[in-house]
């Protein structure tokens, strides 16, 4: 019998969870919800090559206090990503080389951490036995049009192919830009408008909004109710940037400046050639797999819902939900100390 979404595996009690990249922004935001949320945790392996932002964590949530365990290392290193998951139940795979410009210049380097790093990752939960593997991906890596999203299509590719064949659960969720992070569009504004205008690369431009604890908690979800082999999708407002930049500089100049290289006008979560796969559970769609374990069929007939509509497209741009002026203000006085 396939598994139901709405049963939680019980990670309550002596489990331990591992996080790769788990020093970076979605990293130490998830370190603290695990804490709160799963009082009784067994262990989390905090698991990342970055010394600093360790040393940096250990003052916040010293292993004397809390029950976290700090590992060096690098995805790409196959050996050391075995060694850090043995008697692990869950890992979140968050580590990734994210910057789209970065990616687009150093495409060997994205390729060596978001591609061969994410298939150690895979190797090392199937050789550790661990129960439930799940991955940050992204709108990016939907009809992806540069190196960061093809690498993320990749991933996916890579977890999907695995929970076919191995008995862990390989589980992905896709989301955008989480609000107010860093690289997104709310700091460089915000850095930009000292200037006297802020550069906006096409007036048309949408993106989707989420915030760190909606990207926490779909994380969660995945953990605790999903199959193995879907693909979970946040339904999300969109904003327009033109919007963003009046919430930010109400009057200031918008200069365009013109899209930038492996940059799109608009942000899909879910593509036309996804629909007849896709189904809305909630406030979330759920991609499910095109072969494997299970399929839409049973998911809709288990969890009473209904494929989307052949040739729907999630996209910013046709979006139902738009935020406003003023809720994106609100939003940036949030998370800003504007």
């Amino acid at each position: 019998m396939v598994p139901g979404i709405n049963t939680q595996i019980n990670i309550m009690n002596d489990y331990s969870i591992l996080i790769t990249g788990g020093t970076g922004t979605v990293g130490q935001a998830l370190l603290p919800h695990l804490l709160k949320t799963y009082p009784d945790i067994r262990r989390i392996n905090v698991f990342s090559r970055d010394e600093q932002k360790h040393y940096d964590m250990t003052k916040r949530f010293p292993p004397s206090q809390y029950p976290v365990r700090y590992i060096l290392g690098d995805v790409r290193d196959r050996e050391r990503i075995i060694m850090a998951c043995k008697d692990v139940n869950v890992i979140v795979h968050t580590a990734a080389m994210k910057h789209v410009p970065e990616s687009e210049n150093n495409p060997v380097e994205c390729a060596k951490t978001n591609i061969l790093g994410t298939q150690n990752v895979v190797d090392a939960a199937v050789i550790n036995g661990v129960e439930r593997v799940v991955a940050l991906s992204s709108d990016k890596a939907v009809s992806p049009i540069n190196t960061y999203g093809a690498s993320k299509l990749f991933l996916e590719k890579l977890f999907l192919d695995a929970n076919a064949k191995y008995d862990t659960k390989f589980s992905l969720v896709r989301y955008a830009n989480v609000f107010g992070s860093k690289g997104s569009v709310v700091p460089f504004f915000l850095q930009k408008k000292t200037e006297g205008y802020l550069p906006i690369t096409d007036s048309g431009m949408t993106r989707f909004s989420i915030t760190m604890q909606e990207g926490l908690e779909l994380i969660l979800f995945a953990i605790e109710h999903g199959w193995g082999g879907e693909i979970i999708v946040p339904i999300s407002p969109s904003y327009r940037i033109t919007d963003v930049a009046e919430a930010i500089a109400p009057g200031i100049e918008q200069r365009v400046v013109g899209i930038r290289p492996g940059e799109k006008l608009h942000e899909t979560m879910v593509g036309a050639y996804e629909s007849e796969r896709t189904v809305r559970l909630g406030n979330r769609y759920i991609v499910c797999p095109l072969e494997g374990k299970w399929t839409a069929e049973e998911f809709c007939s288990q969890q009473g819902t209904s494929a989307v509509e052949p040739g729907f497209e999630y996209s910013s741009g046709n979006n139902s939900e738009w935020l406003t002026v003023d809720q994106l203000r609100q939003l940036v006085f949030e998370f800003t100390d504007i």
